[in-house]
């Protein structure tokens, strides 16, 4: 299919979700960590807390800094090629990691450096095909292209656990292995359709938005390239808030299951009932309600607006972060909590993209929403690292309070902001 041709817009959104279906194996992470973190005479790796999280922390990063170098490629090759290259890349890092992931700095290259690197790549081509082909509906659509990130750490946590019992079949490797394959198939296959379409599309229907954008709504109205965005102060509002209310999600992504089996044990529950709790927690409630979310608040912000959808985000997901830690020792509470945060999260992914496009423009959110994405990498990499040294130094209290604290600054950040306006 040739780039620009017409084409039923209906193939971008299904060939979105199995290209972020497989890019969401990343938040399958915590899955494997209580096998990493154990005894090697146990049958593990013997990696500490942190060391875990540093797997999972490098591929945040790199998945977040490949973005950048993946906009501005698929501004000039096209976003097919783009995907179709992040597919193999996130595959072969995966397959690599059956032969070569023994080790910490096996995992850390493998699944971390090159399967970051094939998820930044893929990562930005949904969300920019989806908005030039469904401008009357930016923050539906991009919540839907991003829904199969979070549904994806669902399919792929419950088949190596509690559904396929892969982990204990075949253990983490062959399971790198087998993931690795899959991925590299789907991704491939479903680049087919990232295309964009002819230049001028518009759908039937739809009248753009007039010169000059509309301020209540948090729409500029300009146009601006990367350089131009970074010299404005509305974007590194727009990034702080992002590393704010991305850290507490990813933080909680990275450790949840961990943190749930230490809460759940301290209230007297043996070490099996607590790691089915958690595993619980962290494979149902957090992954459902991580993809739910993407859809519901980029639905919700195309009403509200992306500014007031944003402050209510942060501002409930920092309250919820201050009262996590009290909640994880009762199981149905450590669900509620669970689910609060992830539908939270989920909502980031939707948001912070439709808001580069309203601030910045639609023309160049692909490469614009490259550097945004950066916050995500920051948060990635303190978040997760944070919680495990606290938790190596004897308690998880102090992250999460730190986490809701920055939540409830980008709530106030997200209050005060304001479109930039042209030249």
């Amino acid at each position: 299919m040739a780039e620009g041709k017409t084409m039923n817009r209906g193939l971008v959104v299904i060939s979105a979700l199995v290209i972020q279906l497989c890019l969401g194996a990343i938040y399958a992470w915590s899955v494997f960590t209580p096998k990493l973190k154990a005894a090697i005479a146990d049958g593990g790796f013997g990696f500490t807390a942190t060391q875990t999280q540093v797997v999972f922390s490098v591929g945040l990063a790199t998945f977040a800094v490949v973005m950048v170098l993946a906009g501005k490629w698929q501004a000039k090759a096209g976003p097919r090629i783009v995907a179709l290259t992040g597919g193999i890349t996130l595959g072969l890092g995966y397959i690599l990691a059956k032969f070569f992931g023994g080790s910490f700095m096996g995992q850390v290259i493998c699944i971390g450096l090159i399967g970051g690197a094939g998820i930044g790549l893929a990562y930005v081509c949904p969300i920019a095909v989806g908005m030039k082909w469904f401008p009357d509906k930016k923050g539906m659509i991009t919540g839907l292209a991003v829904a199969g990130f979070g549904f994806g750490a669902l399919i792929w946590i419950k088949l190596a656990g509690a559904w396929g019992g892969l982990i204990e079949s075949m253990g983490i490797l062959n399971v790198f292995g087998l993931y690795g394959v899959i991925f590299l198939v789907a991704v491939g296959l479903a680049s087919i359709f990232m295309v964009n379409p002819p230049k001028g599309w518009l759908p039937p229907g739809y009248t753009p938005p007039a010169p000059g954008g509309d301020a209540k709504k948090g729409i500029s109205g300009v146009e601006m390239e990367s350089h131009q965005m970074l010299r404005t102060p509305q974007f590194y509002m727009l990034w702080v808030m992002f590393i704010f209310s991305g850290m507490a999600g990813l933080m909680t992504i990275g450790i949840i299951k961990l943190f749930g089996i230490d809460a759940l044990q301290a209230n007297g529950m043996s070490a099996v009932e607590a790691s089915a709790v958690a595993g619980t927690a962290m494979a149902v409630f957090y992954s459902l309600a991580n993809g739910i979310g993407r859809i519901v608040w980029g639905t919700l912000s195309d009403k509200l607006g992306r500014k007031m959808s944003i402050f209510i985000m942060t501002l409930s997901q920092g309250i919820m972060m201050l009262l996590f830690y009290y909640m994880g020792g009762t199981p149905a509470l450590l669900y509620l909590g669970a689910a609060i945060i992830g539908f939270n999260f989920g909502g980031n992914f939707s948001l912070f993209p439709t808001a580069t496009a309203d601030f910045f423009g639609p023309q160049h959110v692909g490469q614009n929403y490259g550097w945004m994405f950066t916050a995500y990498g920051v948060g990635g990499i303190v978040g997760p690292i944070m919680a495990g040294s606290f938790r190596d130094s004897g308690t998880w209290l102090p992250a999460f309070m730190i986490s809701g604290v920055l939540c409830l600054v980008a709530a106030v950040i997200a209050l005060i902001s304001k479109p930039p306006k042209a030249a």
